[in-house]
């Protein structure tokens, strides 16, 4: 704690609820604070004359737009809270400022600039432009929470779990964070005690993440599959990913959450939550939800049976793919294209490795068969990366989430091989799904060669893959470069292939695919040839011209492209 966080006079101005109630409490028993005064926002210059070292400003809803704060208000309220000259002051945003998109990279950090905004977003960032207007002197801390799981909170994502139903939009799934109250005010209480000196923003998050209809599912709220609407309205935020990272609030200012997402949800929105909000007293209360799974700096008490489910933090569903591939995968896999792997022993049974692979067909198919593969060898699910366009569509980006697709970044990637996982990926990106066909089995360039960089920074060996029969799926023997497909698309353009009478439907060729030796190129170099030009390349031209040179040896073998085999017979399978 700093020298100028003690015996601080501190006021509290916010609406009457459960979660301010859980602030008071955090920080009437801090030891930085010698007066803690609590009232609702009208209130906050009350006591003329009154001088206060600290104001915590938490804005009341929109009523037009409860997902948004009431602007208005709160410049009366900033006002105010000026009138009572603090030297710091702590104001709850919300991680609504951050808009969701299909470009958003996953838990970004405060520093991300999203590709777009919309209205919702822009008030809480006007939120946090006219604190800095009314409050110019003060030392400004800006906490932007996740949704807090709490019926009286106000928050406007929270309370649509505290419904009988509710819509949300078909074809999307992505993961939804929601924080404890007790861990809100513990994020204050931190930025309280140790945030003088350290103004900025934070996010506030807590431990993982819950998919939007596992969410509803866990609170008893019948999901209605429709609610399109604009792309600023509440539900927009039931498409996309807006998820934020707790790493600055932790390293600065020594928070970090005990409640899951999964675990604030059922406290607050399952059975239990409701019959003690139906037994609750007018008002709301200040009563904290029980304890999370352990207390801070203690053990963790016996599994409890009761407990909600963990979730991936990306939305990967393992019961969803197993049920696709005792269906579609398999027939997809054996029946259809009767693809033939080799060199499986390659793959690695434990352990982090960076799967590198072409990818060809404009459809997404070669990825899920290279997943179908790895998972048949070696239990093992791969994380792909994957581009953003996959991610926009409804459906597709529920299926793509589900699979274990995370949106191409190195933030994402050091998160798969961080946690030993298989990371897989395709070097020559969108361009290779797009290459035309008389050039299909051409490699073309490895972009910047990102991979090579993710696999020496987390010291994990490459494993390149190369498939043949891929690219007949659909042949793409002409383009249409229409401006108006690239915008709603986000493709390079519009390919055209002979894949009559159905368009869209993939034709039944034969695949044949190889996994070569690995690489281990953490063994030859140390992390920081991540940083080495020279280094990253000699390695990626190594990786290309092996991969290349097993097609073409594939290739050579091939007497057609729907039948026949280019392994030998005596070749391991």
């Amino acid at each position: 704690m700093s020298g100028g966080s003690i015996g601080l006079r501190i006021r509290i101005a916010a609406p009457e609820d459960s979660v301010t109630a859980a602030i008071a409490a955090r920080l009437a028993a801090s030891p930085a604070a010698a007066e803690v005064e609590r009232g609702g926002v009208v209130a906050a210059g009350a006591g003329a004359g009154a001088r206060f070292d600290l104001v915590v400003y938490r804005p009341r809803p929109d009523p037009r737009r409860p997902a948004a704060p009431d602007l208005a208000a709160a410049a009366a309220d900033l006002a105010a809270c000026a009138g009572l000259e603090p030297r710091r002051l702590v104001l709850l945003s919300n991680a609504a400022a951050l808009a969701p998109h299909h470009h958003n990279l996953g838990y970004v950090a405060e520093s991300y600039r999203p590709a777009k905004t919309n209205p919702i977003a822009r008030a809480w960032r006007e939120l946090e432009a006219l604190a800095a207007a009314r409050l110019p002197r003060a030392e400004r801390i800006v906490l932007r929470p996740a949704p807090v799981a709490a019926r009286d909170g106000g928050d406007s994502f929270a309370r649509l779990l505290a419904r009988r139903a509710a819509l949300a939009p078909p074809g999307y799934d992505p993961p939804l964070q929601l924080l404890a109250p007790a861990d809100l005010a513990e994020a204050v209480g931190c930025a309280v005690e140790r945030g003088a000196g350290r103004p900025g923003i934070y996010h506030v998050a807590p431990r993982g993440a819950v998919p939007v209809r596992s969410a509803l599912r866990l609170a008893g709220v019948r999901r209605l599959p429709f609610g399109w609407s604009a792309a600023g309205g509440r539900r927009a935020y039931l498409r996309h990913n807006w998820t934020v990272s707790g790493a600055r609030i932790e390293g600065a200012l020594g928070f970090a959450p005990r409640w899951t997402s999964a675990e604030a949800l059922v406290a607050a929105f399952g059975a239990a939550g409701r019959r003690g909000a139906a037994a609750a007293p007018a008002g709301g209360g200040g009563e904290e939800p029980p304890p999370g799974p352990a207390s801070a700096g203690g053990t963790a008490p016996p599994p409890n049976p009761l407990a909600p489910p963990e979730f991936d933090a990306f939305g990967l569903d393992e019961r969803y793919i197993r049920r696709f591939e005792r269906t579609l995968f398999r027939v997809l896999h054996d029946l259809y294209w009767r693809i033939e792997v080799r060199g499986a022993e390659h793959l690695p049974r434990r352990g982090r490795a960076v799967l590198t692979g072409m990818h060809r067909g404009f459809m997404p198919w070669d990825g899920v068969m290279a997943l179908v593969a790895v998972r048949r060898a070696t239990g093992r699910t791969p994380r792909f990366l994957i581009h953003p366009c996959l991610v926009k569509p409804p459906f597709l980006a529920s299926y793509m989430t589900k699979l274990g697709g995370l949106p191409a970044c190195r933030e994402n990637a050091d998160w798969v091989l961080g946690r030993d996982e298989l990371l897989g990926m395709f070097p020559e990106g969108i361009h290779g799904a797009f290459t035309m066909y008389r050039r299909a089995y051409r490699l073309g360039k490895f972009g910047r060669d990102e991979y090579v960089k993710m696999a020496l920074r987390n010291r994990a060996p490459i494993v390149p893959f190369v498939t043949v029969g891929s690219a007949e799926i659909y042949p793409i023997l002409g383009r249409l470069d229409w401006k108006w497909v690239k915008r709603a698309t986000e493709w390079l353009f519009l390919p055209l292939a002979p894949n009559f009478p159905f368009p869209g439907l993939p034709l039944p060729s034969k695949w044949h695919t190889r996994v070569l030796e690995p690489l281990p190129v953490h063994e030859r170099h140390g992390p920081e040839a991540a940083g080495d030009p020279a280094v990253v390349r000699a390695i990626s031209r190594e990786v290309r011209a092996r991969m290349q040179a097993a097609i073409d040896d594939m290739l050579a073998r091939r007497r057609s492209v729907f039948w026949g085999s280019v392994f030998d017979a005596a070749e391991p399978g």
